[in-house]
């Protein structure tokens, strides 16, 4: 009692609360008693003021952020805490940080620590080696806790016994190995789940697929305490943990999501679920119960979704993309090694591939290739249909069940669905009938859910009696005979405008891997790589970059080149553009002329420039500029021009007329008479057509 003072008496009190799991919160009443007890016994020992700070029940002690344990180092550093209270040194802290820093903080302000066990003041040497053990001893007895807890949760989970959460399709058998949902409709809809990605490839198509088709698949709810299954609408991150968990491959896995603990503003901060490579996982066992997929197809998926993957840099395909381009993510340059990107230019009628140097590398930001999808993406696809034409057959056969089995699947999760909401009616009506009539205050909770039974069976009923009935949508004979004969010209409908690009680009990846490229001396060498480990080289002819040249006219290369040679003497390139255009002049794509194209023109026939005061320095004007010499209108100057009173010159038709200044001085030129508007109202403007 002598560690007392008056000096601690008058500063208030704080007894500090803490539960680690929220757990313990709800179940360990006993605890709270013993902690909340302490503010009778602050009482006894004098102190008037007491504050209880409980705002870290079921918050961790082992360095997790504990909005109450601050509150309370805040106020002892501003010298308000007399003692504080806590029935052992384990509730204050769980770490050396923590626990150090609270009795630095108290021995500066002269602050008691008070136990169940006595009273210290960490101002004493004696006192600070008591608390330093009994701090220690808390962080080893909270070590050896965990670690033996984990050692048995690993030797279970090592004989494939430890199931935290029993994965949807599945229960837990008489023999502590899992077995297949005997319900039915929950079997038949996580079957269709890996049917449908193995035909569209695509996390997000399926996804797309069954919200389009109303199909619902079960959801486990934790809330009660029995394990319940709810039917709802899929999502993105639902489906993507069904396909890669390797529970439906038949296998038992433990430890495929580890913990990732980091340093941020002087505090630890432990994050949970981070997802680690199989190779790290601490207990995987094969076959050791019966699968949905086989393990073959699990890896399969696996290496799907991860190419699907739009982010992850150089070492993924990426997903199938919108766009014409049939082989984004698929092209790898040879000379950096890094993938092509694609992009669209509305001034040309096909996708560009090219690379970019990265930054670590010289000139980096300079285009390390850039090539043209036309030719190369027709040379793939010709070799893509070459190495299928042998499957056509089985395509279009395999084409032909692939829509009737759409449609079984569709009708059979409805079929599914109307008898399940059909039991459920009945177990509602059950229920209501053996309540008695008279308890409306039972019965008429009962005959509510009764009701809302029925009324989803019979939109269910509705929905189904919607469908089309499965002999509807089978082919006719013609039909059949039709899409066989398809098969076995696959280039017929590759080539068929109706023919999607996204199936187009499935169905490339489905058999190439990648494709690495070469461009040089006007050919480009592409090398597929297909999966299996097959490899092909073709060699493909590019056309030239800068050679144009007019498919609609008879006018040759050498004339368009002497054509812009003339004009770029009287005008820049984008006055040039629109002359070769009046003109009907094509580049050798087909496609009209722009500034850039003129410009690209000259660099590649090593054309001169326009220079601007070019034409001034030489003394030639055109029609504005000798209008405003004269004084007079275009038209006047365009009339002086037709009547041979006034010299001009045009390189083309459509072209600027070109009058030397000295000709100006001709005579009858500026002695031409001005010719009076038609009408004699004044307002009356004149129309130029020049």
């Amino acid at each position: 009692m002598s560690k007392i003072s008056v000096d601690h008496l008058s500063r208030t009190a704080y007894v500090y609360i803490r539960q680690s799991t929220m757990a313990q919160v709800q179940n360990n009443h006993e605890s709270q008693r013993r902690q909340y007890g302490l503010r009778e016994r602050a009482r006894l020992l004098g102190w008037q003021e007491v504050t209880v700070v409980d705002d870290d029940l079921g918050r961790s002690g082992s360095g997790v952020a504990r909005p109450g344990f601050d509150r309370l180092l805040t106020a002892i550093g501003r010298g308000e805490v007399g003692a504080v209270f806590a029935i052992e040194a384990s509730r204050l802290a769980r770490n050396g940080r923590d626990w150090h820093t609270l009795l630095e903080f108290c021995a500066i302000v002269g602050t008691l620590i008070i136990d169940e066990d006595g009273i210290y003041d960490p101002r004493s040497s004696d006192d600070q080696m008591m608390l330093g053990l009994k701090g220690a001893f808390s962080v080893m007895e909270s070590s050896a806790i965990r670690q033996r807890a984990f050692e048995a949760k690993l030797e279970k989970a090592a004989r494939g016994e430890l199931f935290a959460l029993i994965a949807v399709g599945y229960v837990l058998g008489a023999n502590g190995r899992l077995e297949k949902d005997p319900n039915e409709r929950t079997r038949e809809a996580v079957n269709l789940v890996f049917s449908k990605f193995r035909e569209l490839g695509s996390v997000r198509q399926v996804v797309l697929w069954l919200r389009q088709e109303n199909v619902c698949l079960p959801k486990l709810t934790t809330g009660g305490p029995r394990r319940t299954v709810e039917w709802m609408l899929p999502t993105y991150s639902g489906l993507l943990s069904m396909l890669a968990n390797p529970v439906y491959a038949g296998a038992y896995a433990y430890g495929r999501n580890g913990r990732e603990t980091t340093l941020e503003d002087g505090r630890r901060r432990v994050r949970n679920g981070v997802r680690l490579p199989r190779e790290k996982w601490r207990v995987l066992l094969h076959d050791r119960h019966e699968g949905y997929i086989g393990w073959t197809e699990f890896e399969r998926n696996r290496r799907v979704i991860a190419d699907n993957a739009n982010r992850k840099g150089q070492a993924a395909q990426g997903a199938v993309r919108n766009g014409a381009a049939l082989l984004p993510g698929l092209l790898r340059c040879e000379r950096c090694g890094r993938k092509l990107k694609v992009r669209y230019r509305t001034d040309l009628p096909t996708a560009q591939y090219f690379c970019i140097r990265p930054i670590e590398e010289d000139n980096a930001g300079r285009t390390c290739t850039v090539i043209s999808g036309n030719r190369l993406e027709r040379a793939i696809s010709e070799e893509v249909l070459r190495i299928l034409a042998p499957l056509g057959i089985d395509a279009a056969m395999s084409a032909i069940d692939s829509g009737q089995d759409r449609h079984r699947d569709q009708r059979r999760q409805a079929e599914l669905a109307l008898e399940a909401a059909r039991y459920e009616a009945g177990l509602a009506r059950r229920q209501y009938d053996q309540v008695d009539p008279d308890n409306r205050l039972v019965a008429g909770e009962l005959e509510r859910r009764w009701n809302e039974r029925l009324v989803t069976v019979q939109r269910l009923e509705a929905h189904l009696a919607a469908m089309v009935d499965d002999t509807a949508t089978r082919l006719s004979i013609a039909e059949r005979d039709a899409l066989i004969r398809l098969g076995k010209d696959l280039s017929v409908v590759w080539n068929d405008p109706a023919s999607s690009v996204e199936f187009k680009k499935r169905i490339i990846r489905t058999v190439v891997r990648e494709i690495v490229i070469r461009a040089e001396d006007n050919r480009l060498h592409a090398m597929i790589h297909w999966h299996g480990g097959d490899h092909t080289a073709l060699d493909v002819a590019t056309k030239i970059r800068g050679r144009w040249r007019d498919i609609e006219h008879a006018g040759t290369e050498a004339e368009t080149a002497a054509l812009i040679t003339a004009l770029v003497r009287m005008m820049p390139d984008s006055s040039i553009a629109p002359v070769l255009n009046r003109l009907g002049k094509r580049t050798i794509a087909g496609l009209s002329w722009t500034a850039a194209r003129v410009q690209l023109f000259r660099n590649d026939h090593h054309l001169l420039a326009y220079r601007d005061g070019e034409r001034i320095d030489r003394g030639e004007l055109v029609l504005d500029e000798v209008a405003g010499e004269l004084g007079v209108s275009k038209m006047t100057v365009i009339r002086m021009i037709h009547n041979k009173t006034l010299p001009a010159r045009q390189v083309c038709p459509g072209a600027p007329y070109v009058i030397l200044r000295q000709d100006l001085e001709l005579p009858g030129v500026r002695s031409a008479p001005v010719i009076p508007p038609v009408s004699a109202d004044l307002r009356q403007a004149t129309m130029e057509f020049q």
